[in-house]
């Protein structure tokens, strides 16, 4: 039995593609594509000449199944997408979950991520956020989405495509407001590379005048936590959340104090 390799590719510019990426994709018996033509320029790009077999959102578990009994007969794979990391908001994700039932070895070969890179530059705070991925295309499972998340205090990271961004621009500032910051990341590490670091408000303006190309990366402030209506109810909920999330009580307490005006002392023996 061999392995299944989850390879980044570049987010635009080619140079970021790493050697070990390189020498992977030369090592394995075939390749699963998200678009082969996308993939063929890539690989061109680069000298490398594979097999490579189409694995997308309609055909992923046939074609999931069928790289499993190839990797299952001793045969490498690496999954790509058509750019940045395989299995976020991608359908690598269904082919690395069949692989682990499988019992089949899955190895990371990292490479760029737009999210990532977005909330990089974002200049909101990146110590503590939430990737959202793409809204759905249905107004009321978009409206849903935005709705689950109007209160999340972490930043917010969305995909979206150009054809869509408006729409979803107007549907955001209705839930986050109007003056709810944001970044507007497109084309990174393309020639055309644009950040846009704004309010909602004046997004929207914007784009009534620049007509949206290339794919985006929304990079959303998250809500700011309002010290004089929290209980102390309220307060220790929020540090129940953290804790929730992995982080040890007392620094839950001592997080949640520095955001409210109540004592780490108070919110710690609530919890306790």
């Amino acid at each position: 039995m061999s392995i299944l390799y989850v390879v980044g590719t570049p987010i635009g510019n080619l140079e970021d593609f790493s050697p070990r990426a390189i020498e992977i994709l030369n090592q394995v018996d075939f390749i699963a594509a998200e678009d082969t033509r996308v993939t063929l320029k890539l690989l061109n790009h680069f000298g490398i000449k594979k097999q490579m077999i189409s694995y997308y959102e309609h055909n992923l578990r046939q074609r999931g199944e069928m790289i499993v009994s190839r990797i299952l007969a001793g045969e490498s794979c690496a999954v790509v997408s058509d750019a940045g990391m395989p299995c976020i908001s991608d359908p690598g994700e269904d082919l690395v979950y069949i692989c682990a039932q499988a019992g089949i070895p899955v190895r990371v070969v990292p490479g760029p991520s737009a999210a990532i890179s977005a909330l990089a530059i974002s200049g909101l705070p990146t110590s503590r956020f939430t990737f959202e991925g793409f809204l759905s295309t249905s107004k009321r499972n978009r409206t849903d989405h935005l709705e689950t998340v109007r209160h999340e205090h972490r930043t917010m990271i969305f995909y979206e495509a150009p054809h869509k961004l408006c729409n979803t621009l107007e549907d955001m500032a209705k839930v986050f407001g109007l003056e709810r910051r944001l970044s507007i990341c497109r084309e990174l590490t393309k020639i055309y590379e644009e950040v846009l670091r704004t309010t909602f408000e004046e997004a929207i303006i914007y784009y009534q005048t620049h007509k949206p190309k290339g794919e985006y990366v929304l990079v959303v402030q998250g809500a700011p936590i309002q010290e004089t209506k929290l209980t102390l109810e309220d307060a220790v909920n929020l540090a129940k959340q953290l804790i929730a999330q992995g982080e040890k009580t007392t620094d839950a307490a001592k997080k949640v104090a520095k955001q409210t005006s109540f004592s780490k002392a108070d919110i710690y023996k609530q919890l306790m």
